[in-house]
């Protein structure tokens, strides 16, 4: 039987999130956020790059192998274009791509990378997996809490709102947490974050 391989370190993060000051801040933004902070602590700069529509970034990650950071400027819904067109460009497989982005379903202070996965119901995701072509792809997931209420209405004004003060805290230390969960997985796998990541619970923090 053949052995096996382990999925490729990822070569490129992408942050999902919309553009414009009025979403700054926002549940749905937290994965331009945490890419936001990767770009300052691993002191790559970004860049508006019209063949990406996205800002994008190029440089050296924790393992100081080259690393790509992109936050697509397309709106949540069509992000999977952007990805597409920067995979195209960068040669790179859609087991590179790792894909940062907000989840009602986990409760602020919880995160979760995965391999694999459907969209759940997310749009960013649901236009990565139709543009990408595959669900294969690893994926950090950031708790971003349910909406009081089911409504469509409720649920925008949900993600598209801001975090409390007390959650604004807790999730300043989920960010600090992403960093170091993206940073073993580049350096030690996905897997190995996982287990180490995936059980820390910071609600309570």
């Amino acid at each position: 039987m053949a052995e096996t391989l382990p999925p490729p370190p990822p070569g490129l993060i992408v942050g999902l999130g919309n553009p414009g000051d009025k979403y700054a801040g926002t549940r749905h933004n937290i994965g331009f956020e945490v890419v936001d902070r990767l770009s300052k602590t691993w002191a790559i700069p970004l860049k508006q790059e019209r063949r990406f529509q996205a800002e994008y970034g190029a440089g050296f990650g924790p393992r100081r192998d080259k690393v790509y950071l992109l936050k697509p400027l397309t709106y949540m819904n069509r992000s999977g274009q952007s990805m597409r067109a920067a995979l195209d460009w960068l040669k790179l497989s859609p087991a590179q791509v790792l894909v940062v982005y907000d989840d009602m379903d986990l409760p602020v202070g919880r995160l979760r990378l995965r391999l694999s996965g459907s969209a759940g119901g997310h749009n960013g995701m649901k236009s990565a997996i139709a543009h990408l072509g595959t669900q294969d792809f690893p994926r950090l997931r950031i708790g971003i809490g349910a909406s009081d209420r089911a409504s469509d209405g409720a649920v925008i004004s949900h993600v598209l709102g801001n975090f409390s003060k007390a959650e604004r805290t807790t999730m300043d230390a989920v960010v600090d947490t992403a960093l170091r969960a993206l940073e073993k997985a580049i350096v030690d796998g996905v897997e190995k974050a996982m287990s180490l990541y995936n059980p820390v619970d910071l609600s309570d923090s």
